[in-house]
């Protein structure tokens, strides 16, 4: 099949480059000529894990390709992807106006039947809005529109756009439809679900099931910070109800906060749709205000820590991007605790695999970046582990201790053992545990 992908961020490109890999004729179109320029030189503008194997094959092998031309792009698409920023506005509202934008062009452009496709998370009634900006140009026959919201997970959103665990299709259209089932078929092979369903409900979906997991989140979060003023354990309790087939294992690690492109705008984007319907979704509002506290525990713990005054002291930071395997560092926690320590005066050194560069161009020479995790600790006062990489888990304990000031460590994501960190002779504060 021809596919165009509108958008070449993480959605866009990584299922520009996924659809390519089942053997179909991908072209992905961006406005930002200096990107585009960069992927056409073989160049993958983004970290994901999988992704550059699959990127290098399918564009040299011809099946990928990439252009600003958005005219040439979709001249023999069947299926046209639209894969754009939709950013919170300043009420949380998502903001569609590139996708708007493209389908206003779009409807100039298409001169024969495609299938336009909403790939971008966007609020219930997105599809109605671009099929009447369609329709203002074009006959009815010439396009349908369809929602299939994407559930990727960054650091393994190559596996998971490979091996899905559902599809989700909201379309009212039989033609649609069938270009839709033909396009996923090599992607659910050992049965699991197309669940095909209307545009409205194909985008509350999308919005639910990031909120569900944010709230699942936040909840251990509150847990965990009850069991600190009782005394209980919160990998204990995590292991007791998550046991439990109705509750589930995943997302109940509690630390300092979620973060990301999706949880925090989504969250936000579904109380904004409650709202505008009249209708007080409780629990969201409290999702989105826990975890923007729990976002400076860490900070708040080194403060009481070191006492009156931080200014005379250097913090050294394991992990900026808000989760690991990924060099994103958009809403990630770090970023909050990095403020609330610079803003009361604190130095702050960082190492993180992946996102350095990324918050290099935010901070400049505010902080300082090191070459690898021990190089941040010289001459440090104390640690704060904010991101959960691999490489952090079992670290050279001695090297450690040797060149921090003091043997304090303050783990916001829960990496090392309680017990084993007292035996080892460092002061250690976690998120629920005693």
């Amino acid at each position: 099949m021809n596919i165009t992908v509108v958008g070449t961020g993480y959605v866009g490109l990584v299922s520009g480059t996924c659809f390519a890999e089942t053997g179909n004729n991908v072209i992905c179109v961006d406005i930002d000529e200096s990107k585009v320029k960069r992927m056409q030189n073989g160049e993958v503008p983004i970290y994901e894990p999988g992704l550059e194997v699959l990127f290098d094959r399918n564009t040299k092998q011809g099946r990928l390709a990439f252009t600003t031309d958005l005219a040439k792009g979709i001249e023999n698409a069947e299926i046209i992807f639209l894969a754009l920023p939709t950013p919170p506005g300043a009420d949380g509202s998502a903001d569609l106006k590139y996708i708007l934008k493209v389908a206003d062009d779009l409807s100039h452009m298409i001169t024969d039947y495609k299938v336009i496709v909403d790939k971008s998370t966007v609020p219930v009634g997105t599809a109605e809005k671009v099929n009447t900006v369609l329709a203002a140009n074009l006959e009815s026959s010439l396009f349908d529109v369809v929602s299939n919201p994407e559930f990727l997970r960054e650091g393994v959103a190559v596996d998971d756009f490979m091996k899905p665990e559902r599809v989700v299709i909201g379309t009212s259209s039989d033609r649609a439809k069938k270009v839709m089932e033909r396009l996923y078929s090599p992607f659910v092979r050992q049965g699991n679900p197309v669940i095909f369903m209307d545009e409205k409900s194909a985008e509350m979906t999308k919005y639910a099931a990031n909120s569900f997991l944010a709230t699942k989140i936040t909840f251990m979060n509150e847990v965990a910070n009850l069991c600190e003023e009782v005394g209980a354990n919160v990998d204990m309790v995590r292991k007791g109800i998550g046991s439990d087939s109705r509750i589930g294992k995943r997302f109940l690690f509690p630390g300092v906060g979620y973060g990301g492109s999706c949880f925090p705008k989504d969250v936000q984007a579904l109380a904004k749709t409650a709202q505008e319907n009249n209708y007080n979704f409780r629990i969201l509002q409290s999702v989105m205000d826990v975890n923007e506290d729990q976002k400076s525990i860490l900070s708040t713990r080194i403060k009481n820590y070191f006492g009156e005054s931080i200014s005379n002291k250097t913090i050294s930071i394991w992990g900026l991007a808000f989760k690991p395997n990924t060099d994103d560092i958009r809403e990630a926690p770090a970023l909050t605790i990095i403020n609330e320590l610079l803003d009361a005066g604190a130095k702050v050194k960082a190492f993180d695999p992946e996102a350095m560069e990324n918050v290099r161009a935010k901070y400049g020479d505010k902080i300082t970046f090191c070459e690898n995790q021990y190089d941040a600790l010289q001459g440090a006062d104390a640690l704060a582990v904010i991101t959960e990489w691999n490489v952090f888990r079992t670290p050279d304990y001695a090297r450690i201790k040797s060149h921090l000031k003091e043997p304090v460590v303050f783990d916001g994501r829960n990496v090392f053992d309680p017990i084993d960190m007292k035996q080892r002779g460092f002061i250690y504060s976690s998120i629920g545990r005693p």
